[in-house]
């Protein structure tokens, strides 16, 4: 399973920033996909998850603020997901290492997912 993120960089205040994630080679049906931050000394926080059926789950500090969907495309037989997430209304603590994530079973807002990208850093400032 690969993870590839890509969106980040740098916004002001007030601004608005649209993260991607590619996720290819997932053999499964069912699935729960989401974003995790990462500032340095501390650990991953959940941000906002996906399950296959739709649903979205939310950390109470980005609730209304951001939105995260997933699209799944089918090429040569084998499924290709997208996850987004469109952040809104940024905070300079909105400033992190942006991560995806994915595991067959929910996980909730844990960061004990299985499947990882390598992150893409957003700075607001």
């Amino acid at each position: 399973v690969q993870l590839v993120e890509s969106g980040g960089g740098s916004v002001p205040a007030g601004g608005s920033v649209r993260l991607s994630c590619a996720a290819s080679g997932y053999m499964y049906d069912t699935y729960c996909m989401g974003w995790f931050r990462q500032v340095p000394g501390k650990e991953h926080e959940g941000v906002a998850t996906i399950d296959s059926g739709g649903s979205t789950k939310y950390a109470g500090s980005v609730r209304g603020r951001f939105t995260c969907s997933s699209k799944k495309t089918i090429s040569n037989s084998k499924a290709n997901y997208t996850l987004t997430l469109q952040m809104n209304s940024l905070k300079p603590e909105d400033t992190a290492m942006y991560y995806c994530a994915a595991d067959v079973f929910d996980r909730g807002l844990s960061a004990e997912y299985m499947y990882w990208g390598q992150g893409t850093q957003v700075t607001v400032s």
